[in-house]
């Protein structure tokens, strides 16, 4: 078996990948840029505290830790034997790759509040980091497209971050994606209403894992919480009603006394579905109340976007966060953003073949190497042909000419240029089709003019 080097889960990309992921990359941020959004960018490594705590304990658990230089182990001495992991890192570790774009941007507005003017709309690409298990559609590094409106807490936010995810994955042509819609503060008010021993942090890491584990094994999980047997009968009677949304909160208020979460929670669901324009979307929007998204910032508006025929995860998350600078001690700033997950984004296009043929063109123009003499001129032409946009290259060795034919073809050249002793005195070029075998003998200008 070939060794292998790399780590898994830390990709690599060939040239093929690498122009569809900024194909991808360019509709995105194409559409960014229509919407007002401005870029940003931030620090791969975060300090430790600025992470921890944020996404809840299993998130916690995903966060590539970066060990203290030095002796860090001779600080810790005997004790280490009585912590436990956590405690131990606390000791040997202050810094951290980021798990998301979301907490570094809170920390990014938080140092840059005098320049910011809010309400702020940012937008950020980069990679990220989880120390996950890795499996199609989930990497160890993968690059994340985040959009963000922070210092209003107005839901007209989250329609237009709508509008943009109907935008993006229409001119992407992906039409078997549903976004999944629903409110943290609805979760809420129903965690609320029944007796437990945890908390809704925990209550919403479980309903998170529904898609992965199945519903009965929610429940037994929910029950091993100290949740209500109740309260479980409840979830999973919910979760299951195929029913209208109007039908749905009726079931919900039939069942559960109204509490300010709910309240809230509904009002704000239901201004969003009011006023987007409905008409305007190519997308299917669907109300999905066991949507949870397990990361504690989260609350109010969470979205989620899912391939029917992909089984590679969400494609989209997103979500209202109403605390999260607080962190950063700056209190009273509201956010909504959504991320789109640009790896899974485009196994999604490459399963629907939807990436646009050309990308996998090779060259245009590949010029043979006859010589000292004949390369000088050939690299002249080169230089002239690149301003005029044309992409070419000279072939760097002068080997035969069989090897050189040979490298045109698998380089994917449309033609290739010849230039030897014959064509220096006729001040010609012979120029081959490599598709269809013709050959011309030129002028240089008759090159140009017939391009």
């Amino acid at each position: 078996m070939k060794k292998k080097f790399s780590l898994s889960g830390m990709p690599d990309f060939h040239s093929l990948e690498m122009k569809r992921r900024e194909y991808v990359l360019s509709v995105i941020k194409k559409h960014f840029d229509l919407y007002s959004f401005f870029p940003i960018s931030t620090s791969l490594i975060e300090k430790r505290d600025n992470l921890f705590g944020s996404y809840g304990h299993d998130g916690d658990q995903l966060i590539f830790q970066i060990l203290r230089s030095g002796d860090y182990l001779g600080k810790v001495g005997s004790d280490a034997i009585n912590m436990n992991s956590n405690e131990l890192s606390q000791i040997i570790s202050d810094k951290a790759l980021r798990y998301d774009l979301t907490v570094p941007f809170a920390r990014y507005l938080a140092e840059n509040r005098s320049l910011i003017n809010l309400p702020f709309r940012r937008y950020e690409v980069g990679p990220v980091f989880r120390a996950d298990r890795p499996q199609k559609g989930r990497l160890r590094q993968f690059t994340q497209c985040d959009a963000d409106i922070i210092g209003s807490r107005s839901l007209w936010s989250e329609i237009e971050l709508i509008h943009l995810i109907d935008t993006i994955l229409n001119e992407l042509q992906l039409e078997d994606i549903i976004v999944k819609i629903s409110n943290r503060k609805i979760l809420e008010g129903i965690f609320q209403s029944f007796s437990s021993d945890f908390t809704f942090s925990k209550f919403c890491i479980i309903i998170d894992k529904l898609d992965k584990i199945g519903l009965d094994r929610v429940g037994e999980l929910l029950l091993d919480s100290g949740f209500s047997t109740d309260g479980v009968s409840f979830i999973k009677d919910l979760f299951t009603l195929d029913k209208s949304f109007v039908q749905i909160k009726k079931y919900i208020f039939s069942k559960i006394k109204p509490n300010d979460n709910l309240n809230i929670g509904f009002q704000e669901l239901e201004f969003i579905l009011d006023n987007l324009i409905s008409k305007e979307l190519s997308i299917e929007l669907q109300i999905d109340f066991s949507l949870a998204r397990g990361i504690d910032y989260y609350t109010g508006t969470i979205l989620e976007a899912i391939s029917i025929s992909s089984n590679i995860g969400s494609l989209l998350g997103g979500g209202r966060y109403d605390q999260l600078t607080e962190k950063f001690n700056v209190k009273d700033i509201s956010g909504v953003g959504i991320s789109f997950g640009l790896d899974r984004l485009c196994l999604a296009l490459n399963d629907a073949i939807l990436f646009p043929s050309n990308l996998d063109e090779g060259i245009e123009y590949l010029f043979l190497n006859f010589g000292p003499v004949e390369a000088r001129l050939a690299l002249s032409y080169i230089l002239k042909m690149r301003q005029l946009n044309i992409s070419c290259e000279l072939y760097p060795d002068e080997v035969k000419i069989n090897k050189q034919m040979n490298y045109a073809d698998k380089r994917g050249a449309k033609f290739v240029i010849m230039i030897g002793e014959k064509e220096i005195k006729q001040n010609k070029i012979t120029v081959k089709n490599m598709i269809n075998g013709d050959q011309k003998v030129l002028s240089f200008n008759e090159l140009i003019e017939s391009l």
